[in-house]
C-alpha cells in the first residue's frame, strides 16, 4: 500500500486493520438477527440536524416492536416517516473496499484485494469473482452489461459481463491499450499519472470519464478504446465525477475545494469550463445528482460535514447556490442521489438519509443508520419494484471497519391535508416563512433571498 499510502488520509485505521490480519481471509455472511449490539456501537455519536428552538419536533421515538426487524427513525419530521433495517453484514477479511456498484441485478465491489466481487441483489449471496493482476480497484462503476474497474497500474479495465445462471465475466479491453515498444519505448501519454479516483459514463455518447489524483480528466470513447480528450481539471486531487445524462454536462470536485462544471465544445471532443462552484475551501470529497422532468439538483459532500447544493435554472442553465445539508459531524466521503431521496456517508460512521420537498429547497433528514464502527467510505443505492410499483430502496455500504451492509429502507406514504377554500382552512405564510428561517438545512443568504423576493412557499 506504499503506492496510495501517501495520500490516504485514513492510514492509521488502514495499519491498525492489518496488524490484526493474522488469520486467512475469509468472508461472513450475518443476518439482521445475527448482528450483535457490539456491532452497532458507533465510531463516535451523531449529531442532531438541528439546534433551533424547535428540536422538540425531533424526539426520540419508542423502541419498535421487538419481533419486527424493521427500525423507525428517530427523527419526528413533518414529510413521511422512513423505515429501515440491515438486512445483511459481511466481514471483510481482505482489506477495505473502495467502491460500489450495482447493475442488471448484481452489487460489484472493488477492494483493497485483487479480486472484484459480484453479489446478488437482494440477499448478497456471492455470484462470482473476476480477478485482476493489477492489484487495488479504486473505482468502479457498471452500465448494462460492462464493469468498469480502475487498477494500481492507473489504468481501465472493460469487461464483459453475462448475468445469466452461471456467472461470467470476460475481459475486453485496456484503457489505454499497451503501446508498442518500439513507437513509445518509455512513456504512453494517454495514461494517467497517478490513482484513477472516480469515473462516470455519458450513455449518449459512449464516453467513460476518469477523474485522477495526478489533477486531471479524461474523456475515453468506449467504441475504439479512444482517449478524446485529456484537461488539467484542478489544482488539487479529482475526487468525484458525475454526467448528467440529459445534457452531457460533466460534473467534478476536487480537494481544492472546488466543484466545477464542464461541457463538450460543440462539434469537437474537448471540453471548456463554463462554471466553477466555490463556496468553501473544504476539500470536496463527493458528488450526486438529482434530476427530474422539472428540477436538476447537484449535491456535493466536504470535509467539514456539509453537504452544498445547487439548482438548475431552466432558463439559462446555471447553478444557483440553494443551501447546505447539516447534520454530519466529520467529512462526508460519499453521496447518492435516488428519486426523492439522498443518502450520504460519513466519517462519523453514519448514514443520513434526506429528502427534498417537491417544489423546492426545502430538505429534511428522514433517518441516520448508524451500525458501522469506522467511516462510511462508498454507498450505491436501486430501486426495489414489484409490478412495477416502487416498493422501496435496496443501499449498500461500505466502510473502513471493513464491513459490507445492505439496508432496505422505505418511505411511508405522506398524509397530505386537503384544504376546504370556502371553509378556510389557510396556510399561515408567517409560519412557513419562520420554519425555512429556523431550518438547519438552509443557507441564510438563500433564505433572505427567499424572504425579500416575498416567494410563496407550496
Amino acid at each position: 500500500m506504499e503506492y496510495y499510502g501517501k495520500r490516504n488520509l485514513y492510514n492509521f485505521i488502514d495499519e491498525e486493520i492489518k496488524a490484526n490480519q493474522s488469520s486467512p481471509p475469509r468472508l461472513c455472511l450475518k443476518s439482521h438477527c445475527q448482528i450483535s449490539d457490539h456491532d452497532h456501537v458507533p465510531y463516535s455519536p451523531s449529531r442532531s440536524t438541528t439546534s433551533t428552538p424547535n428540536s422538540n419536533m425531533y424526539s426520540l421515538m419508542p423502541p419498535p416492536c421487538p419481533d419486527s426487524p424493521w427500525t423507525l427513525s428517530p427523527l419526528q419530521t413533518p414529510s413521511p416517516s422512513l423505515l429501515h433495517h440491515c438486512i445483511a453484514s459481511l466481514r471483510r477479511q481482505e482489506g477495505t473496499i473502495f467502491s460500489i456498484t450495482v447493475s442488471r441485478g448484481l452489487v460489484f465491489t472493488g477492494s483493497e484485494s485483487c479480486l472484484i466481487r459480484a453479489w446478488r441483489q437482494p440477499d448478497c449471496t456471492e455470484r462470482g469473482n473476476l480477478r485482476a493482476s493489477s492489484g487495488d480497484v479504486r473505482a468502479i462503476l457498471a452500465y448494462g452489461n460492462i464493469l468498469f474497474t480502475s487498477h494500481r497500474d492507473n489504468k481501465v479495465r472493460m469487461w464483459n459481463i453475462n448475468v445469466s445462471e452461471n456467472f461470467q465475466a470476460k475481459k475486453v479491453n485496456t484503457l489505454p491499450k499497451r503501446s508498442s515498444f518500439l513507437i513509445f519505448p518509455r512513456t504512453n501519454t494517454q495514461k494517467h499519472k497517478d490513482c484513477i479516483s472516480c469515473m462516470a459514463y455519458f450513455h449518449a455518447e459512449g464516453l467513460l470519464y476518469t477523474g485522477s489524483w495526478d489533477k486531471t480528466v479524461k474523456a475515453w470513447r468506449v467504441s475504439d478504446n479512444r482517449c478524446v480528450d485529456s484537461f488539467v481539471a484542478h489544482d488539487d486531487s479529482v475526487n468525484a465525477i458525475v454526467v448528467n445524462q440529459e445534457d452531457g454536462c460533466v460534473f467534478s470536485c476536487s480537494s481544492d475545494g472546488c466543484v466545477k462544471i464542464w461541457r463538450r465544445v460543440y462539434g469537437q471532443i474537448s471540453h471548456t469550463l463554463t462554471m466553477t462552484l466555490k463556496f468553501q475551501p473544504s476539500p470536496v470529497n463527493a458528488l450526486a445528482l438529482n434530476t427530474s422532468l422539472n428540477s436538476c439538483f447537484l449535491y456535493s459532500g466536504s470535509s467539514d460535514g456539509l453537504i452544498n447544493f445547487w439548482e438548475k435554472e431552466k432558463m439559462s442553465s446555471r447553478y444557483n447556490h440553494g443551501g447546505f445539508l447539516q447534520g454530519h459531524r466529520f467529512a462526508v466521503l460519499c453521496l447518492v442521489a435516488i428519486e426523492k431521496l439522498i443518502f450520504s456517508g460519513s466519517e462519523d460512521t453514519t448514514i443520513r438519509v434526506w429528502r427534498r420537498e417537491e417544489g423546492s429547497c426545502f430538505h429534511e433528514c428522514l433517518a441516520v443508520m448508524d451500525a458501522h464502527r469506522g467511516p462510511v467510505r462508498c454507498l450505491a443505492a436501486s430501486v426495489e419494484t414489484e409490478k412495477h410499483v416502487v416498493k422501496g430502496f435496496l443501499v449498500y455500504s461500505a466502510g473502513l471497519d471493513q464491513t459490507f451492509k445492505v439496508w432496505r429502507v422505505k418511505v411511508l406514504p405522506e398524509e397530505k391535508k386537503v384544504g376546504n377554500i370556502e371553509g378556510g382552512e389557510r396556510i399561515d405564510t408567517n409560519i412557513k416563512i419562520s420554519e425555512y428561517e429556523m431550518s438547519p438545512v438552509l443557507s441564510p443568504s438563500w433564505v433572505g433571498k427567499k424572504l425579500q423576493a416575498n416567494h410563496p412557499f407550496h
